[in-house]
């Protein structure tokens, strides 16, 4: 008997993954966490029915979601992390040897205990002393910050449960004051291809640009995304996510990586027709 993971979607298109066995299954405070192994993506980890992260290609997200600003802004040293109980972006943080302090605010901590267990590749680096656990709402606690970080990475759920609140336009005003004359905010900028994910990246995308003087897009292919087509949002302060890269400083650092290169961040922010379209609708 053969065991299928599906996630819809839209009402008419599901995205299936063949199981070979469910490692764990429970329901938190706040949403049902399922962890799965399959032959093709390794383990994966659901929140509520949608795959949020596979062994396979996490590294695609996460690299994009942390190395863009890092090489654009010249010295990030006091860094907030919302979301990302899974520590992907911690363990892509953790190796710049100039971050002092990362703030991770989670609001769920059975999604890190269940990481630690389970997800060692994505969790391995939430130990390290320069990380601070939070276990705290994102909007709450951002907005009670004011010019402390240099950077922001919103690495929320889709807006809806949990993560609703960090897609408001209060949310995206308290991390443009929490941030430091100099700062940047990015995040996960959802999917602009099917009607239901592209509404909510719009939404998302006009609050950004009302809150912070450069708001640009760019993009990724995450291949158990829905439709594969993601999107993140750059927001400053001050630093332009192509003029102001730095690419031989990155370049330098020596970094392995699997999926960013400096060259692919300027092409990344260069966008298909449809989505410069939809982009403009709301700018």
């Amino acid at each position: 008997m053969e065991f299928w993971f599906s996630e819809a979607h839209t009402k008419h298109v599901k995205f299936s993954i063949r199981v070979d066995r469910q490692l764990y299954s429970a329901q938190s405070e706040y949403q049902r966490i399922d962890v799965f192994e399959s032959k093709e993506f390794g383990r994966f980890l659901s929140l509520d029915g949608y795959m949020m992260l596979t062994e396979r290609d996490e590294f695609i997200y996460h690299e994009m979601i942390t190395h863009v600003p890092m090489a654009v802004h010249p010295d990030p040293k006091n860094i907030l992390v919302i979301g990302a109980g899974d520590g992907g972006v911690i363990r892509e943080l953790t190796r710049y040897s100039t971050v002092e302090h990362i703030d991770l605010v989670e609001i769920d901590p059975l999604v890190i205990e269940v990481s630690r267990e389970y997800l060692p590749k994505t969790a391995c680096r939430l130990d390290d002393p320069r990380v601070k656990i939070h276990f705290a709402d994102g909007l709450r606690h951002v907005r009670t910050r004011e010019n402390q970080y240099d950077l922001i990475i919103v690495d929320s759920t889709d807006p809806f449960g949990p993560g609703e609140g960090l897609f408001t336009r209060e949310f995206y005003g308290s991390c443009f004051k929490a941030l430091k004359e100099d700062g940047i905010m990015v995040n996960q900028h959802e999917s602009p291809f099917y009607e239901q994910d592209a509404d909510a990246m719009q939404r998302a995308h006009k609050r950004i640009v009302e809150s912070f003087p450069i708001s640009r897009v760019y993009q990724a292919h995450i291949p158990t995304y829905p439709s594969g087509h993601w999107l993140f949002g750059f927001a400053s302060k001050k630093y332009h996510p192509t003029r102001d890269l730095n690419d031989v400083a990155w370049n330098m650092l020596g970094l392995k990586t699997g999926y960013y290169t400096t060259r692919l961040h300027v092409g990344a922010f260069l966008l298909p027709a449809y989505v410069e379209e939809l982009l403009r609708d709301v700018e």
